[in-house]
């Protein structure tokens, strides 16, 4: 990763790091506080070698003593001094435990020797120091005795006293409240970094592309009232989701333009990315432009094309293959007239063998010859296999991808899918994308606008979102023929006398478009 993907990571993660960064420090001003504190005597000695008058001699005696000062600062904590001092003090404890709490230690190249006690009680800790001190003293006076007899060549004397100190050498809150800061950083940036790496869910169109190299045709942003408002384009014409499916018609239009494909397969990997509705409000876009569309609900798993848009459900495609009904009898109008819908009809029990049958195949082909598009929604790839068998038979795929539902391996898994059986993968759809301050189209808001021109401006909140798709719906374009379609087929229609603009040359009744005043006919 480079720097710019890591200042990203903090961006994203700053919660986190925040979080950890406050416990730590919490940690950190918790066991200050609950420690004890500590106070640390020090007394001073000097070692020195009596005797010697020249300077060639004394001059040997300071070697010595320095040679033998790291000698005597290792036995300032042995037993053999610090026993003593126990039995003298009356202390219930040992001598090893004792040696934890003192330390002995000498600058360098001198020959002084500290002695350090730390002890709860200030007065005892200066008590011990200055008790081993004088017990050193005479330890190594001991100690340097010549076995022949006479005075000992080395001399210990105390050059300081210990003093009670006055404040707690321990513990350190500043030291510690910096450590708990640094352990706390390092922690939260760590724990962003690896949750960034163990994160394989696809949140965007830059985790779209290190699976695969198809292209993102279109990011349709996410609405917490979605599911209330399925038909966006429809109910909230204006909505920022509602123009993201006009770009991703404008994309599915320059699709291959010297080999466009007629029919087109919309399919997902999981259940829940919104394939469904992302099929019928680009099919309703397609529509509004003026193009001849079907829409087939071949999702005979689970269908809800025909729950969506209000339209009878109980027969559709598979009567039609199954040869109990010709299309012709059971496609239903909807909208204004551009838009055929082909439900699926009841749920037949061998959904794969119906799809990839020659009668869908010939039904694909009878329908491409007539309309502009075919658009085919069908179940999602990584449960069954309908929509990579009917991949095949189409133009080509879009793949829709949930955002924050799918992982990257799942994404891979689809695609891998669509490709062993030949398929072309025309383009990939994130839906349900969360939309921060300052992507793209936040910058502007040309959201509101009634038919009379004027801006309206959106209440705050959820509310005020509801009530602009109301007002929305409200002052859309008046589709003449949207209530007539959604009624039953009459038998003069059935017998191939009244689905009006169904075959190429015949005009559609009410077929105006919204925004123009005229009537017009399909190519």
């Amino acid at each position: 990763m480079e720097l710019q993907d890591y200042l990203t990571i903090l961006r994203k993660r700053w919660v986190s790091i925040v979080v950890l960064t406050a416990l730590a420090v919490a940690g950190a001003v918790a066991a200050s506080l609950l420690a004890t504190p500590m106070y640390r005597a020090t007394t001073q000695v000097f070692v020195s070698v009596q005797g010697g008058s020249s300077t060639t001699e004394l001059l040997q005696g300071s070697n010595f003593t320095r040679q033998q000062v790291t000698s005597y600062t290792n036995l300032a904590t042995s037993p053999l001094v610090l026993g003593p001092v126990i039995d003298e003090m009356g202390l219930d404890e040992r001598a090893e435990s004792l040696a934890g709490r003192v330390t002995a230690d000498s600058p360098l190249n001198t020959s002084l020797i500290n002695l350090s006690v730390t002890h709860e009680n200030p007065a005892i800790a200066a008590a011990l120091a200055d008790a081993i001190a004088d017990e050193f003293t005479d330890v190594i006076s001991e100690l340097e005795t010549p076995a022949s007899g006479g005075d000992s060549a080395v001399k210990i004397s105390v050059v300081r006293d210990a003093a009670a100190p006055t404040s707690p050498t321990s513990p350190n809150t500043k030291l510690n409240l910096a450590l708990g800061l640094l352990v706390g950083l390092a922690l939260g940036v760590g724990f962003a970094i690896l949750r960034e790496v163990l994160d394989t869910r696809v949140r965007g169109e830059a985790d779209v592309a290190k699976v695969t190299s198809t292209s993102v045709i279109g990011t349709i942003g996410y609405d917490e009232d979605a599911p209330q408002h399925p038909l966006i384009v429809q109910s909230s014409p204006h909505s920022h989701r509602a123009e993201a499916f006009r770009r991703l018609r404008t994309n599915l239009q320059f699709l291959d333009i010297a080999d466009r494909p007629q029919s087109i397969v919309v399919t997902s990997s999981l259940p829940g990315e919104g394939k469904s509705t992302t099929t019928i409000n680009t099919a309703i876009s397609l529509a509004d432009a003026g193009s001849r569309v079907a829409l087939i609900d071949a999702d005979l798993r689970r269908p809800s094309v025909a729950r969506y848009m209000g339209l009878e459900g109980g027969v559709g495609l598979t009567t039609v293959l199954i040869g109990k009904a010709a299309v012709e009898d059971v496609i239903q109008p909807w909208g204004n007239g551009y838009l055929h819908v082909l439900p699926s009809g009841q749920i037949p029990p061998n959904p794969s063998e119906l799809l990839g049958s020659q009668a869908m195949a010939n039904l694909l082909d009878k329908l491409t010859r007539t309309y502009d598009i075919v658009l085919v929604d069908t179940a999602p790839l990584l449960p069954v296999t309908d929509a990579a068998i009917l991949s095949k038979l189409t133009g080509g795929a879009v793949l829709v991808v949930g955002a924050n539902k799918l992982h990257r391996n799942q994404l891979a898994e689809s695609v891998g899918a669509l490709e062993t059986v030949g398929a072309r993968i025309l383009g990939v759809v994130v839906n349900q994308q969360v939309r921060k301050q300052g992507d793209a189209y936040t910058y502007y808001d040309y959201a509101s606008h009634t038919s009379t021109g004027e801006p309206v401006t959106p209440p705050a909140g959820r509310r005020g979102s509801r009530a602009l798709r109301r007002s929305a719906k409200d002052v859309r374009p008046t589709r003449p023929a949207s209530a007539a379609s959604r009624q039953p087929i009459s038998a003069s229609q059935q017998r191939g006398e009244g689905i009006a603009g169904l075959w190429p040359g015949e005009p559609l009744s009410g077929s105006s478009q919204p925004g123009s005043g005229e009537q017009r006919t399909p190519r």
